[in-house]
């Protein structure tokens, strides 16, 4: 008779050797290699936003740090803001409408309109024709290639004109397109601007983010019914 085999001496469990289903088999822990992600659109996306916070995309004469959107918006003078009711262009030319424009733009999702915008006139800026292929390239890219990260709303022929001069381009490359999207915005971003709270709050000289403060009523106290007799007649 064979010895039993002990396999756990606490619960005093044995059995035969021969019976495979008793043999202690040792695990093993197998482990999922890390999976390195591809490059996608979203990291392509986050590249190419890069390029559009360096100065040559955002100078002191265009936009603002994040933050100055709001604090620029509030030093608005009722006048001022009236100003920018006169033309789109006059909107434009100053920063302080250009940044609350751009605010309002980024509440409807269409902010890369006004950045596209804002490219082609730092684009005309270039003073030497190395500086413009470089830019060249990363305007198209980013705001005019099919499937670009900002596509902006261009026709066909618009398109094409714009790419015949990509690989060599002038000063008035963009002349066309940046044309476009600027009258997209007068006609249509434009006056839905003037109409937006935000604005209008301005115009009246209210400061959205400062809150409004409410008279607190007063509050009777004892001593106010001090020597007061009750009326039961009027009961």
């Amino acid at each position: 008779m064979e010895n039993p085999l002990l396999l756990f001496p606490q619960l005093n469990i044995s059995a035969s050797k021969d019976k495979s289903y008793y043999k202690v088999m040792k695990s093993t822990i197998k482990e999922e290699p890390h999976k390195e992600s591809k490059p996608g659109a979203k990291q392509k996306r986050n590249r190419l936003s890069l390029l559009l916070q360096k100065s040559e995309f955002h100078e002191g004469d265009h936009l603002g740090k994040p933050g100055s959107l709001t604090k620029a918006a509030s030093s608005v003078s009722p006048e001022e803001a009236v100003k920018w009711g006169e033309s789109f262009d006059k909107l434009l030319s100053e920063k302080a409408g250009l940044d609350a424009f751009t605010k309002f733009l980024k509440t409807e999702f269409s902010e890369e309109n006004i950045e596209f915008w804002i490219a082609c006139e730092d684009y005309k800026k270039s003073k030497t024709a190395h500086e413009l292929l470089p830019k060249a390239k990363t305007i198209y890219e980013t705001f005019i290639q099919k499937d670009a990260p900002k596509e902006v709303n261009l026709d066909f022929q618009t398109k094409e004109v714009t790419s015949q001069t990509i690989e060599q381009p002038i000063i008035t490359t963009f002349d066309a397109a940046q044309n476009t999207v600027y009258r997209l915005m007068e006609q249509d971003s434009y006056p839905r601007f003037l109409r937006s709270d935000p604005y209008l709050n301005l115009v009246k000289g209210r400061n959205p983010s400062r809150p409004t403060l409410r008279r607190r009523s007063r509050s009777f106290t004892v001593s106010d019914f001090q020597g007061v007799r009750p009326d039961f007649t009027i009961w």
